[in-house]
């Protein structure tokens, strides 16, 4: 063998051994994926500002990672006219606290809210899950300053009503902006309570 066609030789197990490497490189490496949380319960804790103690509902899986939904507790009941810090948290399988996962990834979730409309004063209307510029008092907000909503204000009526109180947590990521409503993104939990003010 001549010493041009030793050179070709070599120049083709050059390009192969290039092709291999190149092909196993990192930039062909699927992304990691963020796989989904399984939240195995849910807890709303009404705080009165004024004082006094505090009121827990909850929702909970009787099953974890089986084929059964989140199931709320009993309604939640409010006294009239008092004013309320809502803090919610939330709890994954083996007691994984879901809650603190959402607010170190603030700036990829928000929680959103509706309920019967007349039976809060503030914030009134009917919550923003069917029009997300509406009043919701947050009392929480992410690094770019947008909502979040584990941390929430609310005042009742002066007068005795009841209705529903529905929270939704949105995970949003790269999506989640002043702009973004309770349709982007993915459902984390969607939850309903019967919800009763009363003396």
């Amino acid at each position: 063998m001549n010493i041009n066609v030793m050179k070709k030789y070599q120049l083709v197990w050059a390009l192969i051994g290039a092709m291999a490497f190149t092909s196993c490189g990192d930039d062909d490496a699927p992304d990691a994926e963020n796989p989904e949380e399984i939240i195995t319960g849910v807890t709303l804790t009404f705080t009165p500002t004024g004082g006094g103690s505090d009121l827990v509902f909850t929702a909970t899986d009787p099953d974890g990672e089986g084929p059964e939904d989140l199931a709320v507790s009993g309604p939640i009941q409010l006294s009239l006219n008092t004013t309320y810090e809502l803090s919610i948290g939330m709890e994954g399988l083996d007691g994984e606290d879901i809650g603190a996962e959402v607010a170190e990834e603030d700036e990829e979730h928000q929680l959103f809210f509706s309920w019967t409309d007349g039976l809060f004063s503030s914030p009134a209307g009917n919550g923003n899950i069917d029009n997300a510029d509406d009043d919701v008092d947050y009392l929480d907000v992410d690094g770019n300053g947008l909502p979040v909503g584990l941390l929430t204000e609310w005042s009742t009526s002066a007068t005795q009503g009841a209705g529903t109180f529905r929270v939704i947590l949105k995970h949003q990521p790269d999506i989640k902006s002043a702009t973004s409503t309770s349709s982007d993104g993915e459902t984390d939990v969607d939850l309903t309570w019967v919800l009763q003010v009363q003396e």
